[in-house]
């Protein structure tokens, strides 16, 4: 990427990267393509083909939808270096936040979408996406009348869960939760006919749902990630006893939230402590 900017853009300076992430890599959360949109945007800024938008005394700034777009476009090459042959979502959702639709190869932002409190798990599980994603287009050719209604019914529920996002912003009601988490329930019910469950899935789902939480996986399946709804009204109480179970049964778990910015600038007075330590030491 260094070497095909520079030849594109004119001579990047010479620089050094320091990486920070909080991320763990291999878990299906992304991390690759976040270091991807990164790189891409300190290379572009630091050779002049994008702007620094970051003003004195501001604690971010984030670049013009026609520079994040040129940076997205570089963070997907650095993608295919990594993956081959990626969607563009991972990069898509890194370089502008929010929340993004993707049907068909498509992708469209979402213009106006509320913060979601989620407990991110890891199972821990390792798993292989191309198995995985093979696996699943082995049963829809060989079951099609079952397995492509499976499919309309999983379309059904990402419209519905994009309507109700949507209208949340304007209307932040109570009664959109229950109706994300049937929609999370359901989902991850049809996941597991796709084959693209797990049992350290089921067993998250079985502990999260003795807390009164609804849980579904992230990422490709058969291991890696699971994401559980927290209400706004959910007691603390409530997610510590649901983490410890979690943490019991061998997982990682983080408390953390969906619909965040994207990309940013930031300056070093905005970074805390803990980063400022682990990019200077």
């Amino acid at each position: 990427m260094y070497l095909a900017i520079s030849a594109k853009h004119g001579d990047v300076p010479s620089v050094d990267v320091l990486v920070w992430s909080e991320l763990p890599p291999g878990a299906g959360l992304g991390s690759s393509a976040a270091y991807a949109v990164c790189l891409a945007a300190a290379l572009l800024t630091v050779c002049g083909a994008i702007s620094c938008p970051l003003k004195e005394g501001a604690p971010t700034a984030r670049w013009t939808e026609e520079e994040l777009a040129l940076i997205n476009r570089w963070a997907f090459q650095g993608e295919r270096v990594i993956h081959g042959n990626p969607s563009g979502v991972d990069n898509a959702v890194g370089t502008w936040g929010g929340a993004l639709r993707y049907q068909s190869g498509k992708i469209t932002p979402l213009k106006r979408v509320p913060m979601l409190k989620i407990l991110l798990t890891n199972t821990k599980v390792p798993r292989s996406t191309k198995v995985l994603v093979a696996g699943v287009k082995e049963k829809i050719l060989k079951f099609p009348a079952i397995m492509n209604p499976v499919l309309d019914s999983i379309d059904a529920i990402s419209q519905e869960c994009q309507s109700v996002l949507e209208a949340m912003p304007a209307n932040p009601s109570p009664e959109y939760y229950p109706v994300l988490e049937e929609l999370f329930d359901i989902n991850q019910h049809h996941l597991n006919v796709m084959g693209a469950g797990h049992p350290s899935l089921d067993r998250l789902c079985r502990v999260t749902a003795s807390h009164g939480l609804h849980s579904k996986l992230t990422g490709a399946g058969g291991g890696g990630c699971g994401i559980t709804l927290l209400r706004p009204d959910t007691s603390s109480l409530a997610v510590e006893a649901a983490k410890q179970d979690l943490c019991a049964c061998g997982f990682e778990c983080w408390e953390t939230s969906i619909g965040a910015p994207g990309v940013t600038l930031h300056s070093s007075s905005s970074l805390n402590t803990q980063v400022l330590h682990a990019l200077t030491e």
